[in-house]
């Protein structure tokens, strides 16, 4: 019992080991081989004999499984066996090989059972999956109906907001169409008579609203008005409403100008303590009115440079100087120059306040810069540019004709300076440069004349210089041919400008 307790430990201790060898080597496996390897291990190494019979045998002396064969000795083999354990081991060998047998017919077993296994649960996973493929192609025919249905459902439901929103709008149109005639029979009523409104028309809070609401109606009682005067005048009824919307037109237009003249006074306060929200609310109304032309005007015209005597009186003095001062052309150069640039800081400061004010600023500016040209810069213009007698002509101490001709030079190229300038700050749709070009069309029309008259009276003057030299230098003939030389040669310095520029003797 202790052998076979003690085999059953040693096949447990080999079963691992084997069974690892069997899964490394299960293709060409050979059990010979392995009992070869294992005894040529544990056998002990026997000295060979080397003679001729042992060479001659040797080629025998392979076992079938590739293991050498061991000598054997005849005189030891009377002794007895030379290995005891061989027969142990062999029935240990055998027994492990018909326990390994064993256990791969149950893993082949198990294995067969669980490829059925598999193969059963395959067939249910693939016939699961094909219901669910066809549960989901069912679900997207669904949807695809769904959303069919949502879009119909859609387009039905924006087909009735168009509806109810036209409708809406219809509705609207009447609510406000029945207000206005509300409000057009109030000013149906004596003409003047503007007592009897309704407090829309009356409260300050509401002037906007008021205001949009007279020029609809007014608008409405014209348009019926031209209607009806178009229409067979031999129909009594349509007679009764002319007359009856002519009353109505009478008493809006006085409405709108009361109303006009009472936003004027507002913009007129709010613009001297410089309120620009009040300016802006009341020129957003006011250009309800004729597109705001009047509140446009009104505040150019109320501009302090245009109003102010003073400013005019100061714009003199610095081009001309004091009353009674012999004016030069640099003297008029510097102050055009000086006053031009006042100016054009003005209307830049005017401009700031214009872009947040007024609705349409580029009209305003516009206004705001012909005015300047035309009352202010002409103004001045008026006195600087005084035209010349050409019957009587100035004397040429006072500077003659010539004079005149180069402060017009000056003056013009001045001005242009300014209308580019004025440009550049912004003045809308005017057209400054051809604006500037009319202030001096009067003078551009007889600049011939002017010019040649100028050039006459310098060569009478140059003719009487050279007369009065040759009498005082008459007494030596020599000296007389020296001053008829100088004379001459002084003559040829005499420099013609045509345009706007000055003929002067240098």
């Amino acid at each position: 019992m202790g052998q076979r307790k003690t085999e059953i430990q040693n096949l447990n201790l080999l079963t691992p080991f084997l069974l690892f060898l069997i899964q490394r080597t299960s293709r060409d496996f050979s059990f010979d081989g392995l009992f070869g390897n294992l005894v040529n291990e544990l056998l002990p190494s026997f000295p060979e004999e080397e003679d001729d019979s042992s060479e001659a045998h040797a080629g025998n002396d392979i076992l079938p499984n590739g293991t050498a064969r061991i000598p054997y000795d005849a005189s030891k083999s009377a002794q007895g066996p030379l290995f005891p354990e061989v027969d142990a081991l062999l029935s240990l060998f055998k027994d492990s090989c018909r326990e390994l047998v064993d256990l791969q017919q149950q893993i082949d077993g198990k294995l067969y059972n669980l490829k059925k296994e598999v193969s059963i649960q395959d067939s249910k996973h693939r016939k699961t999956l094909a219901e669910l493929e066809k549960g989901v192609d069912g679900l997207f025919d669904s949807f695809a109906r769904l959303d069919s249905r949502i879009s119909s459902v859609a387009q039905t439901a924006a087909k009735i907001g168009d509806h109810l929103q036209s409708a809406d709008a219809q509705r609207e149109t009447a609510s406000q169409t029945i207000e206005l005639i509300k409000y057009l029979m109030e000013f149906n009523g004596s003409p003047g008579d503007l007592m009897e409104l309704s407090a829309l028309f009356s409260d300050d809070s509401r002037v906007a609203e008021a205001a949009s609401i007279a020029q609809k109606l007014r608008s409405f009682a014209e348009e019926d008005i031209g209607r009806q005067g178009i229409a067979v005048p031999s129909v009594v009824e349509n007679a009764t409403a002319s007359r009856g919307l002519e009353v109505a037109v009478a008493n809006l237009q006085d409405y709108c100008n009361e109303l006009e003249n009472r936003l004027l006074s507002r913009f007129d306060a709010a613009s001297q303590r410089r309120e620009l929200s009040t300016m802006s609310e009341c020129a957003k109304i006011l250009s309800q009115f004729n597109r705001g032309t009047s509140a446009m005007q009104h505040y150019v015209a109320t501009r302090p440079m245009f109003i102010d005597l003073e400013v005019m009186n100061a714009d003199t003095r610095l081009v001309l100087g004091d009353p009674g001062s012999q004016v030069s052309p640099s003297n008029v150069a510097r102050g055009l120059s000086s006053l031009y640039r006042e100016i054009i800081d003005t209307v830049r400061k005017e401009a700031a306040t214009i872009m947040a004010v007024f609705p349409s600023p580029n009209d305003v500016m516009a206004i705001l810069v012909q005015r300047v040209l035309e009352q202010r810069v002409t103004g001045l213009l008026d006195k600087l540019l005084v035209k010349p007698s050409l019957v009587n002509l100035a004397p040429m101490e006072e500077g003659g004709l010539l004079l005149y001709l180069r402060m017009l030079a000056v003056a013009y190229e001045k001005t242009q300076e300014l209308a580019r300038d004025l440009r550049a700050v912004g003045c809308g749709d005017l057209d400054v440069e051809g604006l500037t070009e009319a202030l001096f069309l009067a003078h551009k029309d007889e600049y011939p004349e002017h010019e040649q008259a100028s050039l006459g009276q310098l060569y009478h003057a140059k003719m009487e210089e050279m007369r009065a030299e040759n009498q005082q230098l008459s007494e030596s003939s020599g000296t007389i041919g020296r001053s008829k030389g100088a004379s001459v040669a002084s003559s040829h310095q005499q420099i013609c400008y045509c345009g706007y520029r000055v003929c002067a003797l240098e």
